[in-house]
């Protein structure tokens, strides 16, 4: 195994109110949120985070028509995180290359579009598409990139819930270090609000969340917050070895120095705090610090009403001794872009690094006191002293955690 460090050489994304990394964090920073109503078959108008990006612009019509929506999210935030790199993917060996993806879910959109259709056909078969089978396939996304692009490394998507994005990092960090592949695409991806099936699950259960002005209706963290907005979206890194970074004099963005993932086993959608502080502990000792150290918490709370308390709890416990560890949320902005949030919301927190400035948590009229941690950045951004540690952390269902622990690059430490 490599002891090489691994770090970040390009960022590439697609979220309701962005399409680059530099408009997404001006947006934040701005307070600027994109969220709208959008007409959900048997449900009616709902509140929802869309992307607006031109498909096109690295995809054909046919590809387009053949491939999926995550898939072309896929896409296009690999071939901007390429771009971003400055890395020339003529000069390199794609069979060293990797793309690693995560999801919350994919295939249930092809399905229940597929059936819809064929219920206007008396259920004829005979118009079910023969492309069904290769876009509800679990390696979609990720396999869409390696296609588009020409990569022959290895590629999956990684099947982590509402935790995927930062598994999609980990995994691309550990294969790095294994010394199976010398680069990688990495992040998140979803489509979740392609199907209707997750707003009538949220629904049912009472999490699915409902406000008159669209922009209002995630609300992390305020007394009066009462679910999840569904979004779509996605973000995808290079990562490399640091050696090959200096070696082609590439774009440092940040260093990966710790993380961790564990699992509650305790519930299939409540979750637990003690397992939650106990991921959050590891990864900061597997980075060699301690919880003083860390600069900024990108939290995961989802505006559900039980979630943020949950999360809420661990962070007092885990940074209970820390003074100077700010605390803040993206999902205001976006909603919950499920399999791509862990990825999304690390990319907003990121230029931190370079300008110092920590992003508000929005839509915080009244703040729920069990959500009262210390340092939590609320509804303007401030800027302090400097930002060298982040903690990302990004929680799914069946009880899945991962927190992901980065640092500016400095390289006098070379």
């Amino acid at each position: 195994m490599h002891s090489s460090r691994i770090v970040i050489t390009g960022v590439g994304l697609t979220s309701p109110n962005g399409n680059s990394l530099q408009e997404f964090r001006q947006n934040l920073l701005e307070g600027i949120a994109n969220i709208q109503m959008i007409d959900i078959r048997y449900m009616g108008d709902v509140p929802a985070g869309v992307c607006n990006f031109d498909a096109k612009k690295y995809q054909s019509r046919k590809e387009l028509r053949v491939g999926t929506r995550a898939g072309s999210i896929a896409i296009y935030s690999s071939r901007e995180a390429i771009a971003s790199s400055q890395l020339d993917l003529d000069s390199i060996d794609k069979s060293r290359m990797g793309v690693y993806l995560g999801t919350t879910e994919h295939g249930n959109v092809e399905t229940e579009n597929e059936v819809y259709n064929i219920s206007k056909f008396d259920y004829d078969t005979r118009y079910w598409t023969h492309h069904h089978n290769p876009r509800t396939v679990a390696n979609n996304p990720a396999g869409e990139v390696t296609i588009n692009m020409g990569i022959t490394g290895p590629h999956y998507t990684i099947g982590a819930a509402c935790a995927a994005g930062n598994a999609g990092i980990i995994q691309a960090t550990q294969m790095l270090r294994l010394g199976e592949i010398d680069y990688a695409l990495a992040g998140g991806v979803s489509e979740s609000i392609q199907t209707f099936g997750i707003f009538a699950g949220f629904k049912s259960q009472g999490a699915l969340a409902k406000h008159e002005d669209p922009n209002m209706a995630s609300r992390p963290f305020d007394i009066d917050r009462n679910g999840i907005v569904v979004a779509e979206g996605g973000c995808v890194y290079v990562l490399e070895r640091l050696e090959d970074a200096l070696n082609r004099n590439a774009p440092i963005i940040a260093e990966i120095i710790g993380y961790c993932m564990n699992s509650d086993a305790s519930d299939y959608v409540l979750p637990n705090p003690e397992r939650q502080a106990q991921c959050m502990k590891k990864a900061i000792e597997s980075a060699g610090l301690n919880p003083k150290d860390i600069d900024l918490i990108s939290t995961h709370a989802t505006s559900t009403p039980q979630g943020d308390i949950q999360e809420c709890k661990a962070i007092q416990e885990v940074f209970s001794e820390s003074e100077n560890t700010y605390v803040n949320n993206t999902k205001g902005f976006i909603g919950h872009a499920m399999g791509a949030a862990g990825a999304l919301e690390l990319a907003g927190n990121l230029p931190s690094f370079e300008d110092n400035t920590i992003h508000p948590t929005i839509n915080v009229e009244n703040l729920d006191e069990q959500c009262a941690v210390k340092n939590l950045v609320i509804n303007k951004p401030i800027t302090i002293d400097s930002v060298d540690v982040i903690l990302n952390n990004s929680f799914g269902m069946l009880g899945i955690n991962s927190a992901l622990v980065l640092k500016k690059y400095n390289p006098s430490s070379n």
